[in-house]
């Protein structure tokens, strides 16, 4: 199985004040840190090196879950830094630290999906990138994804139509990607 990276950089601002002290992926969900609940789906997919590419309060992460030697994983890590570099930014400078091919999850998705399939799926369709999607049709959260006859249309954040589907946050991609 691929190695992950998984996004937890953010500001985490809808959930102020919160957040003010405590990274996103450490408050806790049924009595534990979020990420440790993220950290065992992944173990039990197979999944065994990740690297959390962290910013804010970035050293709480990694004082909480360490190498993950104690968790079953190899976890590296890549901080932002002073200015928070976003999603490409992020992905950009761990690219040394993820193989020829990953998985990219948010920090903040729970996702109790297959990972082989996705990869393989990806791997036959032989493209630059996978994003997998869900059926949401503004149910959860605001649609993000047009879908038709199976061709991606459109991404976009502030998209609105009732037959897009929301992203999952599962993405594959091969690291020649300009970003």
């Amino acid at each position: 199985m691929w190695s992950v990276a998984i996004l937890a950089g953010g500001l985490a601002t809808r959930l102020r004040p919160m957040t003010d002290r405590i990274p996103k992926s450490l408050l806790s969900i049924a009595g534990r840190p979020f990420i440790f609940h993220q950290l065992d789906l992944l173990r039990s997919q197979g999944v065994d090196r990740v690297v959390l590419c962290v910013g804010h309060l970035g050293d709480q992460i990694r004082a909480a879950v360490g190498d993950g030697r104690s968790l079953g994983l190899a976890i590296d890590y890549s901080f932002d830094g002073a200015e928070l570099l976003g999603t490409g930014g992020a992905l950009k400078q761990a690219l040394p630290l993820l193989g020829d091919e990953f998985f990219v999850l948010n920090g903040d998705s729970y996702l109790p999906c297959s990972f082989a399939p996705i990869q393989s799926a990806y791997e036959a369709a032989q493209r630059p990138a996978l994003m997998t999607v869900l059926r949401n049709d503004n149910r959860w959260d605001k649609s993000n994804v047009l879908i038709i006859n199976g061709e991606l249309i459109e991404y976009d954040k502030n998209l609105r139509d009732s037959v897009c589907r929301i992203s999952t946050s599962v993405y594959t991609f091969f690291p020649v990607m300009s970003f």
